[in-house]
């Protein structure tokens, strides 16, 4: 077997392991270049046939612009001086980039690095593609000789945290790089079994850079434990894969590269495939429903508050009697806590027997949660999910958001290849008619859908421009959508949502009628405008969302059976 192309390992926690400290080691090209070099050599004599410029996090996170040119020019000269002499290549490194501003940014380091000379690119660490497509054509514009690597940092299941499947990104980055593979957070294990999944002869060449494996806590500080043989021993069974390009991430030192790089690569394994699985994939009915053309009705009752699930099954029973296809279940509304929509709406579909809708909340589950909470409800055969991003908690409670509704979308998306597809999620997603400038939340929804989004619920339709919104979003998406309509419980009601509940505007002509009437003639009036809302986008609705006000769900079967009756006239 050809002797593999090697690549240094990593340079920020050996930095700080030499020299115990946690600044970011990219701020000493600056104060420290002689550290910077020495840590090069280091490499270089270990026997690597490439090096990365130490420039992994120079983003406008760290530092300000003038500061990042700074630090990528002396970079790159610093990586330069340590190869003279040698046949050593130095490759330009650019770390992962978020934010809007992400295309912007990763062009200027590009250009920084094109007027000092520089044709060897890695963009490592990625948690998606997206704008680097555009990077790299920009680049090679440029420099058309360039070799770009392109190389993805994912979990041991494969994705990345911003919810993207490996094998998915290896594909697209394949169309636009010279190199793709994988690096950071695997170790060398968990690096061999994601890349043994692969046929290697797809991609234009392949490399891998696992990290010398996981890591501990010691007195405050982040290590990896010394364990050369081992990862030597691991990285040369990556080899044997037929990976050409090696190269190590976290907590590997030169000391790793030189063990592997004096070491055989072995046999290769016989490596056992899964057979994809011969199940039928299953029925959903809520897209069946929608394909026929059928208007869908779908009815949200919250979940409870303790453990008291009478009301909630009894509300669904009722839902169905009174011609609901599905229950929808909100996720925690108002950020207060209430019993997981999940797991309730697999009691719901399993003992009312009525299909079901829960929402999931992007606010404090982090990737791991996620994709458990999914997986248990797919087993439970829960098969439709309305992604929302969820509403904000006080400053004081903390939260955790580590999904936006896009990602987390993209994220089932890919699980639904992945791990669901003989039962795959139907993805929702939300769309706000009373949004102040409909324009950007179109943009939004398209990007929803390109996504994964099937079908968008929007917010309550309580005014003429929300219902010409309404409309406009059947004309521009391609999707299905249903209209939201929440009926009025009360005067009382009308004040909170319209003053407390985010994407809610109420008339306040209407909510001054209500002031007045009694409690049935509340009632009466709050069908009576219902209605009207419902006539202004029934011929083009794909179906209603009916969310039930507080627990008022006579008042929402009296609603279903007017809209039933529309149908029928």
């Amino acid at each position: 077997m050809k002797k593999p192309f090697y690549f240094d390992g990593a340079f920020g926690t050996y930095y700080a392991e030499l020299f115990h400290t946690d600044e970011p080691c990219e701020l000493a090209n600056l104060s420290f270049p002689e550290r910077v070099k020495e840590i090069h050599k280091e490499y270089i004599r270990a026997g690597v046939d490439a090096i990365k410029t130490n420039t992994f996090g120079v983003n406008l996170s760290l530092t300000d612009d003038k500061t990042i040119v700074a630090l990528l020019t002396k970079g790159y000269q610093i990586a330069c001086e340590s190869v003279q002499g040698t046949d050593v290549a130095v490759f330009c490194d650019i770390g992962y980039i978020d934010g809007e501003h992400s295309e912007a940014e990763y062009k200027r380091n590009v250009d920084v690095f094109l007027s000092l000379g520089g044709k060897n690119f890695l963009f490592e660490t990625l948690q998606e593609y997206g704008a680097l497509s555009r990077v790299i054509s920009y680049l090679r514009e440029r420099e058309p000789s360039a070799t770009v690597l392109v190389s993805f940092s994912v979990s041991q299941d494969g994705y990345t945290k911003k919810g993207y499947f490996y094998k998915n990104l290896l594909k697209q980055a394949s169309l636009d790089a010279d190199i793709v593979g994988l690096n950071c957070q695997c170790g060398p294990t968990h690096l061999y079994r994601l890349i043994s999944q692969l046929n290697l002869s797809e991609y234009p060449s392949f490399s891998a850079m696992p990290n010398a494996g996981y890591p501990q806590a010691l007195n405050g500080r982040t290590v990896y434990s010394n364990n050369i043989s081992y990862y030597s021993e691991k990285l040369l069974a990556i080899a044997s894969l037929g990976v050409p390009v090696l190269g190590g991430c976290c907590g590997t030192t030169p000391a790793h590269l030189e063990a592997v790089i004096g070491g055989n690569i072995p046999e290769a394994e016989a490596v056992t495939h899964l057979k994809p699985s011969q199940k039928t994939v299953q029925k959903n009915c809520l897209l069946e429903l929608l394909a026929r053309g059928e208007k869908v009705f779908a009815v949200e009752i919250d979940p409870p508050v303790d453990t008291d699930t009478s009301f909630l099954l009894a509300a669904a029973h009722r839902m169905k009697q009174a011609g609901a296809h599905l229950i929808t279940v909100a996720d925690s509304p108002l950020a207060r806590t209430r019993a997981d929509s999940l797991m309730l709406s697999a009691k719901i579909k399993r003992e009312v027997e009525i299909e079901v809708l829960p929402h999931l909340s992007c606010r404090d589950k982090n990737y791991i949660a996620m994709r458990s909470s999914l997986i248990g409800a797919n087993i439970e055969q829960v098969n439709n999910v309305l992604v929302v991003t969820g509403d904000p908690i006080s400053r004081s409670e903390g939260g955790v958001f580590q999904f936006n509704s896009y990602t987390l979308m993209n994220l089932i998306s890919n699980l639904n290849q992945e791990i669901f597809p003989q039962n795959p999620y139907t993805v929702c997603g939300a769309l706000n008619v009373n949004a102040l400038h409909f324009e950007t939340e179109l943009t939004r929804a398209k990007t929803k859908i390109a996504s994964g989004a099937k079908v968008l619920l929007t917010q309550p339709i309580f005014s003429e421009q929300a219902a010409e919104n309404f409309r406009l979003a059947k004309q521009e998406l391609n999707c299905y959508v249903l209209a939201g309509i929440l009926p009025i419980a009360s005067w009382k009601n009308a004040m909170f949502l319209n003053n407390e509940v985010s994407g809610i505007e109420i008339p306040s002509d209407f909510i001054e009628q209500l002031k007045v009437l009694s409690p049935d003639e509340v009632i009466a009036a709050s069908v009576a405008y219902s209605m009207n809302m419902i006539r202004r986008v029934y011929d083009c609705a794909d179906g209603f969302y009916i969310m039930t006000p507080l627990k008022k769900t006579e008042l929402v079967a009296s609603l279903l059976a007017k809209i039933k009756a529309l149908k029928e006239g």
